[in-house]
């Protein structure tokens, strides 16, 4: 049993076929069944169950998948170290952040640091804002972006970032021709909002219940950013983000922005935030400097 072998193990979990784990190894399916040949006679037990559909875990490969994670990460995490002692400017970075997060906010400072950083890959998960965050209290993610979250002593909140949720719609929306607009007022028309593991819409129901309310109709549930935005901008729908996810559409004339009345706000902290108790490499360190940055000179802006 080597390294490569578990390797192969992982990405065969992750990918649940050994073609399309030789494809994401760029190798044969042959060197994929021999690797897996070898561990179950290191563990002289079966790890998988094939199928023409795929393969399952067996409860044995069950076991090894959970360890073998650990141990690509651990691996990883010792990569990195390595590196930061040999003084190379290289390197990885694992980021989480939420969808409202990944693209106007962050996509700029994402870009502008891989310029200057060219050799520095960065490993992006676009996930909830409670995903996130759990990611780095767990230590699978080096930095993560989060919102509605409580304090937890598993994580260091290095920026916080205070955030607005607004109604977002079509210049023709007949919401538009308000200047503010109430919770009551929105119930009217057709919504689009992320489920509830988003916290956005955990703290929106929460603002309908204290309003005294009838629960609506969400027209659209989507987790994806863009879905929302395209329905907003035909007018199919309105949607609830910070003025600044939207901001480019807002610039273009495709999208307004019309803010709750003072009870009916919905406000948060934007936070970048790391893991506490794990080594952060130096490419790490660099990229949440560098975010820290941005996300300040959007504070003052």
């Amino acid at each position: 049993m080597d390294l490569n072998s578990i390797a192969t193990f992982n990405e065969l979990v992750r990918s649940g076929s050994i073609r399309q784990a030789a494809e994401g190894l760029n190798t044969s399916p042959t060197a994929v069944v021999r690797q897996l040949d070898k561990l179950e006679h290191a563990f002289g037990t079966a790890l998988v169950e094939r199928s023409p559909r795929g393969i399952r875990l067996t409860a044995a490969g069950e076991v090894l998948a959970e360890r073998a994670r650990l141990v690509a990460r651990e691996m990883t995490a010792a990569r990195r170290q390595i590196d930061d002692l040999r003084g190379l400017k290289r390197g990885s970075v694992s980021l989480h952040l939420p969808g409202v997060a990944a693209s106007s906010m962050l996509a700029p400072a994402l870009a502008e640091f891989s310029a200057l950083h060219p050799h520095i890959q960065i490993e992006i998960t676009v996930t909830s804002a409670a995903a996130a965050f759990e990611a780095a209290a767990t230590g699978v993610s080096e930095i993560a972006v989060a919102m509605f979250m409580p304090p937890d002593p598993r994580v260091e909140v290095l920026l916080r970032l205070p955030m607005r949720h607004e109604p977002v719609m079509a210049s023709t929306h007949p919401l538009a021709a308000c200047e503010m607009v109430t919770l009551e007022d929105l119930l009217h028309h057709p919504l689009t909002l992320p489920d509830r593991a988003f916290g956005v819409r955990r703290a929106f129901d929460a603002r309908v219940r204290a309003a005294g309310l009838d629960a609506p109709e969400i027209a659209f549930t989507t987790s994806s950013l863009e879905l929302q935005k395209e329905l907003a901008c035909r007018g199919a729908a309105v949607m609830i983000l910070p003025r600044q996810t939207v901001a480019r559409e807002i610039l273009a004339g495709l999208l307004v922005l019309r803010p709750f009345c003072a009870r009916d706000r919905i406000e948060t902290n934007l936070e970048l935030c790391r893991p506490l108790g794990h080594h952060q490499s130096a490419a790490a360190r660099q990229l949440s400097d560098f975010l820290v940055d941005h996300l300040r000179r959007l504070k003052r802006d």
